[in-house]
């Protein structure tokens, strides 16, 4: 039975990635996360009691932190997700972004060389390749050209990665994955965003003219994949993780409001924001040829199955918009 450590486990893919090792297989977890906004507990209530699990609240950049996490649990691997992501906040202010993704990634990297972790595998993003144009698509060989202060910081963690392997021969792998959706989203990202908004019959705001073009995975699609490359992937290689379906922002906006019966009147464009990257596809094939993987979800299942959940779910996302979800920690671990 191996213990895995996984940093973020309280976010959107980081909560899917728990339930997914909880549900098969024999794996102690050890839900790692600091609980900043996009930490919810509440992602995990139906997992909580499990006996193979366990919560413990830190900040992954804080080093004396994490050298009693790592000496308490001794973990075999770490799944690394704990990141600040979303790209508007990283216009207005980078330094958080700095703080948790860089220098975050390589206190988990000294320690997990510290205490002898069998394997490390880093979970990192299409936006570090930069934008496309019209043709092609991301391979692993793309060369990084990070255009957003979160991309930036992403692709600075990516590095430190591959340092650790090439320096000090780590057992570590990156996945890099293009947009993901699906249940317990945080509704500032696009899809869930539209969802609620729409909902509550407010305005749905689109950037520019709408058609950025994005490659949606579903989230338990992605997180297959994690755990392929966390038991099949190769030391110091990097996989690519794509759904297979690229859409135009506009187009997913409209879906939406389709399936929900609400008109285009609430298609509300503004302006776009600072370097907005026009494109991201993403070529899958080394995953599929190496590891087995392939997305099982097409996009028109997944979005209405993600559409949904939200409206059987208005309670947890209204908690979270209200920011009430805050307040779970305290109730169920007492502020431990």
């Amino acid at each position: 039975m191996s213990k895995i450590l996984v940093t973020g486990g309280a976010g959107f893919i980081g909560s899917n990635f728990v339930r997914m090792l909880l549900q098969g297989g024999d794996h102690r977890i050890v839900n790692l996360d600091a609980l900043t906004y996009a930490g919810n507990l509440e992602n995990l209530q139906d997992v909580e009691r499990n006996e193979r699990y366990q919560f413990v609240r830190g900040d992954i950049a804080d080093a004396k932190a994490m050298d009693a996490v790592f000496a308490e649990h001794r973990p075999d691997v770490v799944v690394h997700f704990a990141a600040e992501s979303h790209v508007d906040r990283s216009v207005l202010d980078a330094t958080a972004f700095v703080r948790t993704n860089v220098i975050g990634t390589q206190v988990l990297l000294d320690k997990s060389r510290q205490y002898k972790t069998q394997r490390f595998v880093h979970v990192s993003t299409d936006e570090v390749y930069g934008s496309l144009g019209a043709w092609g698509y991301f391979t692993e060989e793309t060369p990084i050209q990070s255009n957003s202060p979160y991309s930036s910081s992403k692709a600075a963690s990516d590095l430190m990665v591959r340092a650790a392997v090439h320096t000090h021969h780590m057992d570590c792998v990156i996945t890099r994955c293009s947009n993901n959706y699906g249940p317990f989203q945080f509704p500032e990202k696009l899809i869930p965003l539209m969802i609620a908004n729409a909902l509550e019959g407010k305005k749905l705001p689109v950037y520019g003219d709408g058609k950025n073009v994005r490659d949606w995975i579903y989230v338990t699609d992605h997180c297959e994949g994690i755990r392929e490359a966390m038991a099949n992937g190769k030391a110091g290689e990097v996989y690519n993780f794509g759904g297979n379906a690229e859409r135009e922002n506009i187009f997913v906006v409209k879906e939406i409001l389709r399936l929900l019966g609400k008109g285009e009147d609430l298609i509300h464009y503004v302006k776009d924001r600072p370097g907005h990257d026009r494109r991201y596809a993403m070529d899958s094939t080394k995953a599929k040829a190496t590891l087995g993987w392939t997305p099982r979800h097409t996009f028109e299942e997944g979005l209405r199955q993600t559409v949904d959940w939200y409206v059987q779910n208005k309670a947890w996302w209204e908690r979270v918009r209200s920011g009430a979800y805050q307040t779970y920690y305290q109730q169920q671990y007492g502020g431990r």
